[in-house]
């Protein structure tokens, strides 16, 4: 679950969708701090600290409308060798209404280089409960 605040609203009063990927990025962030990951990489439980996105693919179904909790529901659709693809859903708090869906790819860069670099052992370990045959509605 993420929250909406009253700022992510547009003067119309609904969730703004630039909002939405920072949503997202809550939920992705939450499961990945769990496992260990920080920013800083002296810190970090992994090396692969510099990850980016390549690619994001967002579709909206039904407009967030007001303050208060959404679920995000996700799950890793490809696991590559320099990086993954999530598969997700935004969803109501009761998970009844499907506000947006859609895939965002990332990529792990080598910090001193920024080239595409392999995921680690430790990554791929951590992201085995998001492959698809976990997603099992995994809310965040």
């Amino acid at each position: 679950m993420v929250e909406v605040h009253f700022e992510d609203l547009d003067p119309t009063g609904v969730v703004h969708n630039s909002r939405y990927p920072l949503l997202l990025e809550h939920a992705f962030t939450a499961y990945w701090r769990e496992q260990g990951w920080h920013h800083d990489p002296t810190r970090s439980a992994f090396e692969d600290s510099v990850q980016v996105v390549r690619a994001l693919e967002l579709t909206y179904h039904f407009p967030v409308m007001e303050p208060g909790m959404v679920a995000v529901r996700f799950w890793l659709e490809r696991v590559g060798r320099t990086g993954y693809t999530y598969g997700f859903k935004l969803l109501s708090g009761d998970g009844a209404v499907v506000h947006a869906e859609g895939t965002r790819t990332q990529v792990n860069l080598d910090p001193a280089t920024l080239a595409p670099a392999p995921l680690s052992e430790k990554v791929l370990a951590a992201a085995e409960p998001l492959t698809r045959e976990a997603r099992a509605d995994r809310p965040a």
